[in-house]
């Protein structure tokens, strides 16, 4: 009988270190495990433990490919300099969240933002101006961005016509160059930008966090958590297209995610854009299909005091003060539980409201018109969990948690209605299958499909 190969799929965490053993053939996940992230010594020696549970599990994971993805060590943390705040700024900054980033700092030059605090990122993101329009902003955005002291990594994505006078003010500075990310107002492209931020996370800041001695952590790393997640997402709602046969691999339709973390919490969404969204919406950087956004005060720990507080849950303060000092706690009784699960679901439904934003009627010249903000996600086909509350959770967790943030809501908040299928992300897939995409397409895809038809992914 044919051997079947198997391929191991990392995601070093801030906290812990997941791996899981996957099936290319099948398209299945054979055996996934974890250990806490060993960051104080070696992260690799978090791995290695991994690694032994997998081959315990299964001898052929000694001698498996490693895939990794890492959030570990703070993660890819971008500083996103641009010219107006409302415009290449903003557009930015949604470049820099979609492309699996921290978000540390936003300087807009032309309201006089200073450049010399850009809280140490790892890399800057450097926009400004459309293509064809005044080069001069980029140009002495890249030298007031050198006389600031900045010496490391730089992505140019702005006016195109002018980046190259640009990129040669960083030299002997790593910087890679993109094509504008606002090539002209109302436009937001940043699939270049994107790539070349992973380009860049990949070269020189993985190895410049010093997480590891040895060689082989720099050779299995593949992207930035976040970035590889989104790729999942992306595989999940929009398929393969077709093999050459002509048979099709369909993805599920409209997709978000919300991953509930200690920290933050994090929504991923592909949503086809209504061609009447950007005629009804007055922003001057237009929504994006693929869409990832980061709300740094919603989180099950070191976050909880903030989320509970955003939400109204006085009677809740006293015990997020706790989960804040002490973000390792664990619930130790019935009570517990249910404590932390009303914070995920607050931190679930004020997430999925900040990124779908609202309609709602106004009057302008033409009439009484539907005026939306936001992403809105009240088609979406599939909705996915995932963060510990969620994973761990007792049975009906996701009744108690995800479910309340779907349906219509006062308001006119553009939330999920009646999403055909909800799950939980228990074992890492859409990681893994972001992981598979480039090497693995057809694998990564089984994988993904095998999890969307999965009536009990929930754990109902």
């Amino acid at each position: 009988m044919r051997e079947v190969t198997v391929v191991i799929c990392v995601d070093f965490g801030s906290t812990f270190t997941k791996a899981a053993l996957v099936d290319l053939d099948e398209g299945a996940i054979v055996a996934s495990v974890s250990h806490p992230t060993t960051i104080e010594t070696d992260v690799l020696d978090g791995y290695d433990a991994c690694l032994a549970a997998l081959t315990a599990h299964d001898p052929r994971a000694a001698d498996a490919e490693v895939l990794a993805c890492s959030s570990a060590g703070g993660g890819l943390r971008i500083a996103v300099v641009g010219n107006e705040e409302l415009v290449t700024a903003e557009a930015g900054r949604r470049v820099a969240l979609s492309s699996g980033g921290k978000v540390v700092a936003v300087r807009a030059l032309s309201q006089g933002d200073d450049l010399d605090d850009l809280a140490e990122p790892d890399v800057v993101l450097l926009t400004g101006g459309t293509d064809g329009g005044n080069g001069a902003v980029l140009v002495d955005a890249a030298v007031r961005l050198v006389a600031s002291g900045w010496r490391g990594p730089v992505v140019v994505a702005g006016n195109t016509d002018v980046r190259d006078e640009a990129a040669a003010v960083f030299a002997g500075l790593p910087c890679v160059l993109a094509d504008n990310v606002v090539p002209r107002i109302g436009v937001l492209a940043p699939e270049s930008a994107r790539a070349a931020i992973r380009e860049m996370f990949l070269a020189h800041v993985i190895g410049g966090k010093h997480l590891s001695r040895r060689t082989d952590f720099t050779a299995m790393v593949k992207g930035a958590t976040p970035d590889v997640v989104l790729r999942g997402v992306e595989l999940l709602a929009r398929g393969l297209g077709f093999t050459e046969d002509g048979r099709a691999r369909p993805g599920a339709g409209d997709v978000v995610v919300v991953d509930v973390g200690g920290a933050t919490t994090d929504v991923h969404s592909v949503v086809e854009i209504d061609p009447e969204h950007s005629g009804l919406a007055r922003e001057v950087v237009a929504t994006t299909p693929v869409t990832r956004t980061v709300e740094g005060d919603l989180g099950m720990r070191w976050s909880a005091v903030s989320t509970v507080a955003a939400a109204g849950l006085d009677h809740l303060v006293e015990a997020a003060e706790r989960r804040h000092a002490e973000p390792g706690f664990l619930p130790d009784s019935d009570e517990e539980r249910l404590v932390d699960e009303a914070i995920a679901k607050a931190a679930v439904e004020t997430a999925l409201k900040r990124h779908a934003g609202r309609s709602k009627v106004v009057l302008s010249p033409e009439g009484r018109v539907v005026e939306r903000t936001g992403k809105d996600l009240r088609e979406v086909d599939l909705l996915v969990g995932s963060g510990g509350a969620l994973r761990n959770g007792a049975e009906g967790v996701v009744g108690r948690v995800l479910l309340p943030a779907t349906g219509e809501h006062d308001g006119g908040w553009q939330l999920p209605r009646a999403p055909r299928t909800v799950l939980v992300d228990h074992h890492q897939v859409l990681a893994a299958a972001g992981l598979l995409a480039a090497r693995h397409p057809d694998a990564a895809h089984r994988l993904l499909e095998r999890f969307a038809a999965t009536s009990d992914a929930a754990g109902e």
